[in-house]
């Protein structure tokens, strides 16, 4: 896999994909377009169970949209960037394996967006956010008026969103933006042992509890409830459930084989 602005790196089933557009690896169309293709491929390996996402340095996870490009596009250039950076997100979002960002540094504007697309976040001590779009006569345009009142509630979502204020890794795991909060040399680390008892799991399974939670918070209760049935009934259907249930049984760690 070659990209112009990503790394990635592939070990023990755990891919660590590398914003690296320094010194803020800020996104512009080619990167949501090489994001989507990383994750297509990964998806598609057999050699990957789980992704970590983070940026290249201390400074920053990613600090927005790149204003350079956006300043010279028109109306209908700036829908195209906004339709590039949707399809993106979304494909993170909805990937049938576990996407866990390490948000390093900056997460502003389009990077905070970026993470609220992954499953998990973890994020560096000295982490900041912010969604800092209606001071610059904009609002934010990848996902972030609707992923994040999901996550905190209409009020506290228009308060970041009205006042665009930087807010440190502290509040964000307050307000569950973020599920744990490590020193930066511990980020990584961290990340990589939630990725490796991930990719220990039954896939399958891991993908119908992600594409039950996804589902079902866009439905009322009784659909979610229908959406979980079914994929109830798809996980219990694997060779990993026989394996599991066996394996509980006498009392041994079970082998899962993806199926």
């Amino acid at each position: 896999m070659n990209y112009e602005f990503l790394l990635c790196e592939i070990e023990n089933k755990i891919a660590t994909v590398m914003i690296n557009r320094p010194p803020v690896n800020p996104l512009n169309t080619a990167v949501f377009q090489e994001l989507s293709q990383i994750m297509s491929e990964l998806e598609q390996s057999d050699e990957v169970h789980a992704i970590i996402l983070t940026g290249n340095g201390e400074k920053a996870f990613v600090a927005g949209a790149d204003i350079n490009e956006m300043v010279n596009l028109d109306t209908v250039g700036i829908m195209d960037m906004n339709l590039t950076s949707r399809k993106a997100f979304s494909k993170i979002e909805n990937l049938t394996k576990p996407v866990i960002a390490a948000i390093n540094g900056l997460a502003l504007g389009g990077g905070l967006e970026l993470a609220l697309a992954c499953d998990l976040r973890i994020a560096s001590e000295k982490a900041k956010f912010a969604f800092p779009e209606v001071g610059l006569g904009i609002i934010p345009g990848g996902g972030g008026t609707q992923r994040l009142q999901k996550i905190v509630g209409q009020g506290i979502a228009k308060e970041l969103l009205y006042f665009g204020e930087m807010f440190t890794a502290e509040r964000a795991l307050q307000l569950q933006i973020v599920n744990k909060v490590v020193a930066l040399e511990e980020l990584l680390p961290a990340a990589k042992e939630w990725a490796e008892k991930l990719a220990q799991k039954p896939p399958v399974a891991l993908r119908m509890v992600k594409l039950a939670v996804n589902s079902g918070s866009n439905v009322d209760l009784e659909s979610g409830l229908t959406i979980e049935t079914s994929c109830f009934g798809n996980a219990f259907a694997t060779e990993d459930r026989k394996e599991g249930l066996q394996a509980f049984i006498e009392k041994r760690k079970p082998t899962f084989i993806g199926r």
